[in-house]
């Protein structure tokens, strides 16, 4: 299982996001934890470090992966209009 480390702009969206979006986007962090380069996770081309994202609806999860360390980190979470700026 990896650590899951939210940013500040991850944690305000949960925060302030309907319930039932929260639930959605907290479940699929949950599986994101035990295979963190899922078959639905796409590598973000065009950011200097490694980032993958995930699609739940019409949101994004943008997250990074520290085999070393066990991390997963959660870097954005944005709708897809958004997500990418």
């Amino acid at each position: 299982m990896f650590a899951v480390v939210f940013s500040e702009q991850a944690r305000r969206f949960l925060k302030q996001c309907a319930a039932i979006l929260k639930k959605r986007l907290i479940g699929r962090i949950r599986r994101l934890r035990a295979k963190p380069i899922d078959h639905d996770a796409k590598r973000v081309i065009g950011f200097g470090e490694k980032l993958f994202r995930v699609r739940v609806g019409h949101y994004r999860i943008l997250y990074e992966v520290d085999q070393s360390n066990r991390l997963l980190g959660i870097v954005k979470i944005e709708k897809r209009s958004r997500a990418y700026r």
